[in-house]
């Protein structure tokens, strides 16, 4: 007697396992992820509410409008330096992300890849004969998933380096802007 029944049960029983195992881990990186964002964006709110009660107790006691434009315009490379900070730090929290559901998820695929070839092996060892093309079926659609993800996985590396190569290039065009307004106003 075969145990083909037997094999795909426990075959679906570790697929299933590795797929909660990946959502798993997927949403716990989601979450810590949401969780930095929420907390950067507190502390730049804090912080912002500070220092913009701060300058504008310094603007209220302007003696005169030219006091009151020269406080106006120091204010403006700082602001733009936080900014830049700002984005920097978004960005590094969004990359970091970035790369943990990739590693998460390899790791989970491959280990999912692994058990499923392991059991295609098993079962192709108690194949009854005549069997041997759906088992070489089989193997090749296992295959050509597997190339077929390998290949969506180099794809998605390529969009998330030409996304974190555009972030930074937008930071860094933030940057050159800030800089010039800010020695604009130093003038």
């Amino acid at each position: 007697m075969f145990a083909f029944p037997e094999q795909f049960s426990t075959a679906t029983k570790a697929s299933l396992e590795a797929q909660f195992a990946i959502f798993s881990a997927l949403t716990g990186k989601a979450f810590e992820s949401v969780e930095k964002v929420v907390d950067l964006n507190m502390t730049a709110a804090k912080a912002t509410l500070e220092e913009s009660t701060a300058t504008l107790r310094q603007l209220l006691a302007a003696k005169d409008p030219q006091e009151f434009f020269t406080l106006s315009a120091a204010q403006a490379q700082p602001a733009s330096e936080k900014a830049i900070a700002y984005g920097r730090h978004l960005a590094a929290i969004t990359s970091g992300t970035t790369a943990e559901f990739s590693k998460a998820a390899e790791g989970q695929i491959a280990e999912n890849n692994r058990k499923v070839i392991s059991l295609v092996e098993e079962v192709s060892k108690n194949a009854p004969a005549g069997s041997e093309k759906a088992v070489e079926m089989l193997k090749s659609a296992i295959g050509n998933a597997n190339a077929g993800y390998e290949q969506f996985t180099k794809t998605s590396k390529q969009a998330v380096e030409t996304i974190e190569a555009n972030l930074a290039q937008a930071v860094s065009q933030f940057t050159q802007a800030a800089e010039k307004a800010g020695s604009r106003v130093k003038r």
